[in-house]
């Protein structure tokens, strides 16, 4: 099998993956002189983020690097050196220097001014390739070639080796595998005498026991709190803000950010709450209660909650209290307005499982941190390989914070000697 070289350069450089975090390690290692080139196994650079907040792409978060770290779940403190050493105003700097205007939105997320994903991959594959870097498109990396404890190259599934004193791996988590997201970087990772952390879907949404529920699929719920309690009665997870649910169970940004803390954790006997009505206390609550009842004094209950509730949650609010829907209004006891108020403070279900790991947006665990260099991304195994983005043990909530944390572990692995 005959090795391909690189023609010049102080090093030659292999990136296996031309996602978000390929394409920044690439353009910066080209930068810094070295004959780079990215091996990528789709038909075009960037696949996964074209699909990336809902194809607008929430490239970044332009809150500041302490904040950014505390929406950061699985391994905030590894990834200090690489929010610092490139931030989220040194990634927007960078893709409005390349003619791609950005806007912030609510939540400090940026997105492009245009909302086309497509205009952020033509920004990153044009610093690429203005610095140097060379691309192989719909060739496929089947093994590294290490020596000594030391990287000296790939080997392609066509039986090509490349040669090269660096390699970074680049290749994405194991969600959205459509996008070539696959897992190839954990197999590569174990191959060089990694730990894998365990894979766990994050960002996902979350699956429901009580079976009717496919019957509220589509309704949205805006100004709710929602809460996770684990297997042991404990909270472990809480936020305000919109869901909602589907034909399995729930989603949206409160569920997302819920799958994420929750990932890791035994979720057998794990329920799920929402606060219906979070701006008013239990006794304001019943006094609303009673004021929509005199209102609708001569209708049956199932009938009198309109003002209060979207109608498709009605019943199971009141099912949940244990009352008759059909029983007249102005005979309900105060025990059982008490119920009603509880209902709609405490609207519980059990919960049976997180989505599956391919509809998640992102995946948890991956490639210890504890073998990896923080401040450059190296192998601390095998010298000259190198980790970055999503295949890192490394995950964040949503809002564009995974994107940029693949960002900042390129830059630092694409500008390592």
């Amino acid at each position: 099998m005959s090795y391909i070289t690189f023609k010049r350069g102080n090093m030659k450089v292999v990136v296996i993956g031309g996602g978000a975090s390929g394409l920044i390690a690439g353009g910066y290692s080209a930068l810094n002189g070295n004959e780079t080139v990215i091996i990528e196994k789709n038909e075009k650079l960037g696949k996964k983020i074209y699909i990336t907040g809902k194809g607008r792409c929430n490239v970044t978060n332009a809150v500041g690097s302490e904040e950014f770290l505390t929406n950061v779940v699985s391994n905030p403190k590894f990834l200090m050196s690489a929010i610092h050493s490139f931030s989220p105003s040194d990634l927007m700097e960078l893709i409005e220097s390349y003619g791609v205007p950005l806007k912030t939105e609510r939540g400090m997320r940026v997105f492009p001014v245009s909302d086309k994903a497509s205009d952020i991959i033509k920004a990153l594959a044009n610093f690429a390739y203005s610095s140097g870097v060379k691309t192989r498109l719909e060739s496929e990396c089947s093994k590294l070639i290490i020596k000594d404890d030391r990287i000296n190259g790939v080997e392609l599934k066509t039986g090509e080796k490349i040669k090269a004193d660096k390699v970074i791996v680049a290749t994405g988590g194991y969600s959205y595998r459509a996008t070539g997201s696959t897992g190839d970087g954990y197999g590569f990772a174990k191959s060089a005498g990694h730990s894998i952390v365990e894979l766990k879907p994050s960002l996902v949404g979350i699956n429901l026991k009580r079976k009717d529920i496919s019957a509220l699929s589509g309704l949205a719920l805006k100004n709710v709190e929602l809460k996770v309690y684990d297997t042991n009665g404990k909270p472990a997870s809480s936020g305000f803000g919109e869901m909602l649910f589907t034909h399995t169970g729930i989603s949206g940004p409160l569920v997302l950010t819920a799958s994420a803390r929750i990932n890791r954790k035994n979720i057998d006997g794990a329920s799920i709450s929402i606060d219906l009505k979070p701006s008013l206390d239990a006794k304001t609550l019943d006094n609303r209660i009673i004021s929509d009842f005199k209102k609708y004094n001569n209708k049956i209950v199932l009938n009198s909650f309109d003002d209060l509730l979207p109608k498709a949650l009605i019943p199971y609010v009141i099912g949940n209290a244990n009352i008759d829907a059909y029983k007249r209004v102005n005979s309900v006891t105060k025990e059982e307005r008490s119920r009603l108020v509880g209902a709609l403070k405490d609207f519980r279900f059990e919960i049976e499982s997180l989505g599956d790991i391919n509809t998640a947006i992102i995946t948890s665990g991956g490639v210890s941190t504890k073998e990896i260099d923080p401040k450059t991304m190296e192998s601390k195994i095998v010298k000259g390989l190198y980790f970055v983005g999503e295949v890192l043990d490394v995950d964040a909530l949503t809002g564009g914070f995974n994107l940029q944390i693949a960002f900042s572990t390129g830059y630092l692995a694409g500008n390592a000697q």
